[in-house]
């Protein structure tokens, strides 16, 4: 049975075969000694992604005691469900991620650590009451590509923008894109994105995206 450690653009953790190609951790141990999720979706703040292989390192998933490995279908999923890239093991990517969010967010002042960044989205990602996923609105015309939005008919199902119309998002990848009218361009859309990183990407963060995008878009 496939362990519950699958991440969705909502934050939850699902059961499901599908891998992805990502991994990440909230912190630390999630789970119990026999590798079943607790109630706790979170240590601290620092939510990361990485990849899935680095200097050949290997670990059992889910060992008792350690970090609960998440896995994500493609960085823009992570990012939607809160997380921000390792600076151990996508250093390169995480560096460019701090230096656009800082280019977005200019009223964030110097960064002195990348705890106070943590921190920042943390406030952004998780409502304190309901200690779920906090979200936003916006107009879908001008979010960058790499944000993941729900429609108000569809508020289930997350779709990512990108090169001008809306992908269905699912475990496996990536479903037929769906090129949104002049109405839905000027309605509202619900943001999952966090806001912050939604402002990175407008200043020049572009997400890798999982391969059944650009496999679709070849084909159009």
């Amino acid at each position: 049975m496939a362990l519950q450690n699958r991440v969705d653009p909502f934050g939850e953790i699902h059961a499901v075969p599908a891998r992805g190609t990502l991994m990440g951790n909230r912190g630390g141990c999630l789970h119990t000694p026999g590798r079943q999720l607790t109630s706790r979706r979170w240590v601290s703040p620092r939510w990361i992604a990485c990849t899935l292989e680095f200097r050949g390192w290997h670990r059992e998933v889910m060992q008792p005691g350690r970090y609960t490995e998440l896995f994500f279908l493609d960085e823009a999923t992570a990012f939607a469900a809160g997380h921000r890239p390792c600076l151990l093991c996508r250093n390169a990517e995480a560096r460019h991620f701090v230096a656009a969010w800082l280019a977005g967010n200019p009223k964030a002042g110097p960064l002195r650590s990348v705890d106070v960044l943590d921190r920042a989205l943390h406030a952004e990602r998780v409502d304190p009451l309901t200690r779920r996923q906090r979200t936003g609105r916006a107009r879908l015309r001008g979010i960058p590509d790499g944000a993941m939005v729900t429609l108000d008919t569809a508020p289930g199902a997350p779709l990512l923008v990108w090169a001008g119309v809306l992908w269905p998002w699912s475990f496996d990848g990536y479903r037929q894109p769906l090129a949104p009218g002049e109405s839905a361009l000027s309605a509202e859309v619900t943001l999952l994105t966090p806001p912050s990183v939604v402002e990175a990407f407008r200043a020049g963060y572009r997400p890798t995206v999982h391969p059944s995008c650009r496999a679709v878009m070849g084909k159009s």
